[in-house]
């Protein structure tokens, strides 16, 4: 397919992807509702913590708030919608535009989670703009892998356990770099010194949208 044809179809459907959340706000609504609860709960619960305990929370709550957000690109569709997909767009149009729109979203509930969480806990971050850097790809990253597994999940007949099963062997070792990239960056240490995880996260990312590229076309024929 041409690379313009294909640029084309993804940007159409995620301006659909879109356009279908502003119009039923419930979904986007909860998450983020979930997001502000359990950082409050969490606020009443703790009151005040320590770095450590402040960067894990952290990353706990933008996870799950991931997994209720992303963890349904799929599913959320029907069999007869899909079937009316396959007739205008590729697959990989349809995994990438999912892709990009889960990256969007995911970016939108970190800036929410993080100001809510800022706002709430004293924050202990040194370096703000590597911080934020973290938080980031760390956003890209989990779009990326959940939509992937969302993808696979859904040719199982949207099976929400499968999603589980296949996402957090995935997602934790993922956990723990976040963790200890932006740990780096809360401690104010020198930026090169977060070098190797910067490349390990941009390179679980490539390699999951590549992963994603080559094995939509094939789920999606079944």
């Amino acid at each position: 397919m041409h690379q313009m044809e294909l640029l084309r179809q993804v940007q159409t459907l995620v301006y659909k992807d879109a356009l279908l959340e502003l119009r039923s706000k419930h979904a986007i609504n909860g998450i983020i509702l979930y997001v502000v609860s359990t950082v409050f709960l969490c606020f009443q619960a703790f009151n005040t913590v320590d770095s450590v305990v402040w960067n894990t929370l952290f990353w706990i709550i933008l996870l799950f708030a991931a997994i209720n957000g992303v963890s349904r690109s799929f599913s959320a569709e029907s069999s007869n919608r899909n079937l009316y997909y396959y007739t205008l767009a590729s697959p990989k149009a349809i995994i990438l535009a999912k892709t990009v729109y889960n990256i969007l979203l995911m970016t939108l509930l970190c800036i929410i989670a993080f100001s809510v969480y800022t706002l709430t806990f004293k924050s202990p971050v040194q370096d703000l703009l590597f911080y934020i850097l973290a938080i980031w790809l760390g956003s890209i990253s989990f779009a990326t892998i959940l939509t992937m597994v969302s993808a696979i999940s859904s040719r199982a007949n949207g099976n929400s356990t499968l999603i589980s099963i296949l996402g957090f062997p995935l997602i934790l070792p993922l956990l723990m770099v976040l963790i200890k990239f932006s740990m780096q960056s809360l401690q104010g240490m020198e930026r090169m010194q977060s070098l190797n995880e910067i490349l390990l996260l941009v390179f679980i990312n490539v390699a999951t949208i590549a992963i994603s590229l080559l094995l939509f076309p094939y789920l999606w024929k079944d």
